[in-house]
């Protein structure tokens, strides 16, 4: 396995990544939380980008995978950061791939950064998960617990040791939360969603679909997928997503 190249950004922060050359818009995979950029999507389209001849990029935020940090130290708005740093190291308008929560930090990037955006495929998106669902889903003992510790340990089906929550993680996902307020996508929007996704529920991809506004935005349903959608059949829907785009010039 090849070993990653390390970028620092402006707050530090040591990120790895791997990229490869080829033409444009370049594609960038944005992982979930507390995943890295060895998964099986990242590593698809890897795969994708090469086979089309497209420039990728796939990176670690810090406290994941093989970027420096600690994960407990992590918020959305320093993800965000990472990865607005490793968008300024590409040419031209990118097309952002994010999953579950990296589709949060899509959106915020395309924010910060909508002449950088070619366009953007959400996989099961998780904008404001932070608030609506993490928060929303603690008990008073818990929210007890995180006012008192600063944190909160939840079982994960994705980890045999259980997820850290810090109260930092809430408190700044306030501060970055994109549902509350206009959200203007001026490009092609893809929401892939599986209807089997007990994580993010297919309502939380209506209600994007529902609030930002695009020129194209389309929402597909995939009845039996699950959060992880790395299954044969939807990482062949991700490919034909892409190349829809690619045809419509992004």
């Amino acid at each position: 396995m090849a070993e990653p190249a390390f970028h620092t950004t402006p707050q530090r922060r040591r990120i790895a990544y791997h990229r490869l050359d080829g033409a444009g818009p370049g594609v960038i995979f944005l992982g979930g939380f507390r995943s890295d950029m060895e998964g099986t999507k990242a590593l698809f389209l890897e795969g994708w980008a090469q086979g089309h001849g497209r420039a990728f990029l796939r990176f670690d935020y810090s406290g994941h995978g093989q970027s420096d940090g600690f994960f407990e130290q992590g918020t959305i708005g320093a993800w965000a950061e990472d990865a607005l740093a490793m968008l300024d190291l590409t040419e031209g308008p990118q097309v952002l791939v994010g999953s579950s929560m990296g589709g949060w930090i899509a959106l915020l990037m395309a924010r910060a950064r909508p002449e950088k955006v070619a366009a953007l495929v959400g996989i099961a998106a998780a904008p404001d998960f932070t608030e609506d669902g993490l928060w929303n889903d603690l008990s008073d003992a818990e929210r007890h617990e995180m006012a008192t510790t600063g944190q909160v340990m939840r079982p994960s089906v994705y980890a045999d040791e259980p997820y850290v929550y810090t109260r930092a993680l809430v408190e700044d996902g306030r501060e970055h939360l994109v549902l509350r307020h206009p959200l203007v996508l001026p490009f092609p929007v893809r929401l892939l969603q599986g209807a089997a996704d007990h994580d993010v529920a297919p309502e939380v991809a209506l209600r994007l679909f529902d609030h930002a506004e695009s020129p194209d935005m389309r929402l597909t349903l995939v009845k039996g997928a699950d959060h992880r959608f790395s299954s044969p059949e939807c990482l062949a829907l991700l490919a034909s997503t892409l190349e829809d785009l690619e045809g419509a010039g992004a």
